[in-house]
């Protein structure tokens, strides 16, 4: 039976490189995204799997009929990939604590919607996978990375906390610790960037997809670094 996989953030650069990995693999894949409707190369890339736009994974409601849409589709859940989020760069001196709040919003509460909303499903089948996006820059911030990496570790503290729950019901949580990913809205925003150093989103997929995969099932609670262009 094929493997069901709903992934958030699915319209943008990362997610639609997890959704070809685990097409090309078989799986049933359901994008789900912010924007309300996905670029027409993808949406004709992805015809014949589930695009869903204009969920705003800040609120359950949405989140809840958001995956159980998906469960509908193929009967189930099988992994939940978190790619939703965003980043701001901004000191605290000449910034706003507005920006604290939106960062909070797209990274971890986005994040900890989806969870909660995927668990039942997750719970119902014979076990499940949860990855989970965080960022290398949270284990230490830099300059004018407070909000984003305070945002960021949060989502670190989830995977931990929620694979500590769930070590006896057969789901595994990680989270991915990626660098600076070579996409084009990063490239825009850093033309002056080495991008030979960056990594690949294909490269990030590759391992999303092992750890969704049943070869992992004795990988849970890790905080993984994918930080090398190869």
């Amino acid at each position: 039976m094929a493997l069901t996989v709903a992934i958030t953030g699915g319209f943008g650069s990362l997610g639609s490189a997890v959704g070809r990995a685990f097409r090309a693999a078989g799986a049933n894949v359901a994008l789900i995204d912010f924007a309300a409707e996905p670029a027409d190369e993808l949406a004709h890339e992805f015809a014949g799997q589930l695009l869903l736009g204009g969920v705003d994974l800040t609120r359950s409601d949405a989140a809840d009929a958001a995956l159980r849409s998906v469960a509908a589709r193929w009967g189930g859940l099988d992994a939940l990939i978190n790619i939703a989020g965003g980043f701001r760069w901004e000191t605290l001196e000449a910034g706003s604590l507005d920006t604290w709040d939106a960062l909070y919003a797209m990274n971890l509460k986005t994040a900890v919607s989806a969870c909660k909303a995927a668990l039942p499903l997750l719970l119902a089948g014979d076990g499940g996978r949860i990855v989970n996006i965080g960022a290398g820059a949270a284990n230490r911030a830099g300059f004018g990375m407070g909000a984003y990496a305070a945002s960021k570790s949060g989502v670190a503290r989830l995977t931990e906390s929620l694979a500590d729950e769930l070590k006896d019901s057969n789901i595994t949580v990680n989270a991915i610790l990626p660098a600076i990913i070579d996409t084009p809205q990063n490239r825009k925003d850093m033309p002056d960037a080495d991008f030979s150093r960056w990594v690949q989103p294909a490269s990030i997929a590759e391992v999303i997809r092992f750890l969704a995969s049943p070869a992992a099932r004795a990988v849970t609670g890790a905080l993984i670094p994918v930080n090398h262009r190869c």
